[in-house]
């Protein structure tokens, strides 16, 4: 590394390589003021790995210092130390230890120790020397016996788990989430080859949750997810295919484990997200760019070819950052360009990049101009011709040709598509690269399209009450008359027919509609002689009435296409026309089921509805009314499962009396001059919903 003579720098490297060395302004400082590190060795004893770390004075107190999990490694701060090695690389090719850095900035010096895998360890003093045992970090736990005695009894605490279930995240991610039962379980993850596992400590399996999912259905990276109790913990093997990372969170009781495909990006520098790139640390003062981008490419293994155009110094303090990002603001600050080719990285100005690019460009759209065409036949299965025609060509009619859009359009603008719609078939001529493009978005579109049942029912129901009572009170007299023979009081004279007239006329009503009449029961009093009577007649009626009405239409559609299922009468009504003439028209009156499912990558159902129940009412000048009860919505259902998605309460009470006024106000005497009714209406109309996947779902057995 090529620095500055008149200015410091300090680059802390990766555990296999070490990168320049810390020039110090002080370093006029007599050795002899200063402590100093003389030697790093490795030994082995009694199976415990110990680095040894001489000084040319005893330490005054232990240092201090961090363990870095990922990568491994233990940094050790000694302040007030300097380094008198020689060297800031120390190969090691035994044990756990694979290199150790001594760094020295400022007061204080820095040994990084880079281990193969994690580790904690523990320090002691002896003399003028530090020795440093590695021990088994969290990466490796140890392992635990069944019948392992434990200082504080058999009788440890075992939380059964309550519940293993598996989703797949909108993301694409599988998502294993566990009910622990308490939140204070100790759970270690670790990956092993394909599979996670997953150990929760002292904690028990119950039988129901002994099994294995096969998940493979979910479209994720998981395959199947299987529990089993080893002695006082519960392990979970979750067996994963392709390139994945996973991720695990607790909140509360409940415990979740993300596996998702790993995103790969060929010109992105180091894959995951953010920055990932091992941390390092860079302080120059003008310092020429090439030679900071040849420091970076020694630091990360690269191959870096620099454009002659490339120039100028650069002045930068960085401290334990990526070294991706580290490059990034290199680049910026200099307006730079990168583009990355496997193990190779072209840096340039972006002005000379982009101009690259487009000749680059303008020379595949000359050579795709000239290529020959070629023609070639597709059989579809399941797709039709003429809709694939439309997406390729992007003219919205089922002919081929070139009138296509440009940014809608898949073929070249000398390529053309023709459907065959007696065989099904897609002849398409273009460039063999389009046809390739052609062939794998053919085999994406021609699958099978799964369908659902959709199952609706509309109950109506209805429960009516009624009750009338009421009187009627009158009276008459009686004349003579011959062709009535004897009279009453044996004489001969006759007497005429009874003049009898009601003066309070309130009987009972047909209370609630049902047509039927009320009961009556009467009471005529004469006087002595019989030539006069007074007629009292009490009348009731009390009727209740229940009803339902159940409707069921069904449809079967293919996934996000819509389907619609109707059933009635057209109702005739005349219609005056604009010439002053009239003319018969139709209105629907009908049981309608309109819907659109589409299925989930979990295997529920999104259905977008729209259900009405119309039926003729009454009769008006302008026609006859139609009386609608119309639902609109859109909702998510479990497959198979059953949700009411609108629901109409109706209740109509009412309370008449008719009397005799003043009469009838007196107390007790007052019912015989007046007339109660009550009638109680409720109508109530739900709508429920049912959708069934037909053949293959996406649901996990």
């Amino acid at each position: 590394m090529k620095t500055c003579p008149r200015s410091p720098s300090v680059l802390r490297t990766r555990p296999r390589r070490w990168i320049g060395a810390a020039v110090l302004a002080f370093a006029s400082i007599a050795a002899h003021a200063q402590n100093a590190i003389e030697a790093v060795t490795s030994t082995a004893r009694a199976g415990v790995e110990l680095v040894r770390i001489d000084f040319t004075e005893p330490l005054a107190a232990l240092p201090t210092g961090f363990v870095v999990q990922a990568p491994a490694r233990i940094a050790l701060d000694f302040p007030g130390v300097r380094s008198a090695i020689g060297r800031a690389a120390i190969e090691f090719s035994s044990g756990n230890l694979r290199s150790a850095n001594v760094v020295q900035a400022a007061e204080r010096s820095r040994v990084v120790l880079n281990l193969q895998r994690a580790a904690t360890y523990q320090a002691e003093i002896q003399g003028k020397s530090l020795l440093v045992s590695l021990q088994p970090g969290t990466g490796q736990p140890a392992r635990t016996p069944a019948n392992a005695e434990f200082a504080e009894g058999r009788d440890r605490q075992v939380t059964p788990l309550q519940d293993i279930d598996f989703r797949r995240g909108n993301d694409g991610a599988g998502r294993v989430l566990i009910a622990m039962g308490s939140s204070q379980l100790g759970v270690d993850v670790r990956r092993q080859g394909a599979t996670l596992v997953a150990e929760f400590m002292r904690a028990s399996l119950p039988e129901g949750l002994r099994r294995r999912l096969d998940v493979s259905d979910f479209g994720t990276a998981v395959d199947t997810v299987s529990a089993q109790q080893l002695g006082d913990r519960v392990r979970l093997s979750i067996a994963a295919h392709g390139d994945w990372e996973q991720s695990a969170y607790q909140a509360d009781d409940r415990f979740v484990i993300e596996v998702r495909p790993r995103k790969t990006d060929p010109a992105k520098l180091t894959q995951g997200t953010g920055y990932t790139g091992e941390k390092l640390t860079l302080n120059f003062q003008s310092v020429d760019v090439r030679a900071l981008l040849q420091v970076i490419a020694d630091f990360t293994g690269f191959n870096v070819v620099t454009s002659d155009a490339v120039s100028g110094a650069l002045t930068l303090r960085l401290k334990d950052v990526p070294w991706d990002q580290a490059l990034e603001v290199i680049l910026q600050a200099k307006n730079l360009g990168l583009r990355k080719n496997g193990s190779i990285l072209w840096i340039a100005p972006k002005d000379e990049i982009n101009a690259k690019e487009k000749i680059e460009l303008e020379a595949q759209a000359t050579v795709e101009n000239l290529v020959a065409l070629r023609t070639q036949s597709y059989q579809l299965n399941y797709a039709k011709a003429a809709t694939v025609v439309q997406s390729l060509t992007g003219t919205g009619s089922g002919g081929g040709g070139g009138g296509g859009t440009a940014t809608t359009r898949l073929l070249s603008t000398r390529g053309s598509a023709i459907a065959e719609a007696r065989t099904n078939q897609l002849f398409v001529t273009d460039t063999p690269v389009r046809l390739a493009e052609v062939s794998e978005l053919i085999r994406k579109l021609d699958v099978p399209v799964r369908q659902v049942l959709i199952e609706a029912r509309i109950v109506e129901a209805s429960d009516t009450f009624g009750k009338s009572l009421g009187v009627k009170l009158g009276g008459g007299a009686t004349g003579k008359n011959a062709s009535f023979g004897t009279s009453p009081t044996g004489t001969d004279n006759a007497f005429t027919a009874f003049t009898n007239s009601n003066f309070v006329n309130l009987p009972a009503g047909d209370a609630g509609g049902t047509g039927n009449s009320a009961g009556a029961f009467s009471l005529s009093l004469f006087n002595s002689s019989f030539t006069r009577m007074l007629n009292l007649e009490i009348s009731a009626l009390e009727a209740e009435g229940k009803g339902r009405l159940v409707s069921s239409p069904r449809v079967v559609t293919a996934d996000q296409t819509k389907a619609l299922i109707e059933q009635g009468e057209e109702i005739p009504y005349q219609q005056a026309t604009s010439s002053g003439a009239t003319s018969i028209s139709f209105r629907k009156a009908v049981l309608k089921l309109e819907v659109t499912p589409q299925i989930t990558p979990e295997g529920n159902i999104i259905l977008t509805l729209d259900v009405s129940k119309d039926a003729r009412g009454v009769n008006t000048s302008a026609g006859p009314a139609i009386n609608t009860k119309h639902v609109q919505t859109e909702v998510l259902i479990d497959n198979g499962g059953t949700v009411v998605i609108g629901g109409i309460f109706e209740l109509t009470e009412t309370n008449d009396e008719s009397r005799v006024p003043v009469l009838g106000e007196v107390p007790y005497l007052g019912t015989l001059f007046r007339k109660r009714e009550r009638v109680v209406n409720k109508v109530e109309m739900l709508v429920f919903i049912t959708p069934k996947m037909i053949g293959r779902t996406n649901t996990a057995p």
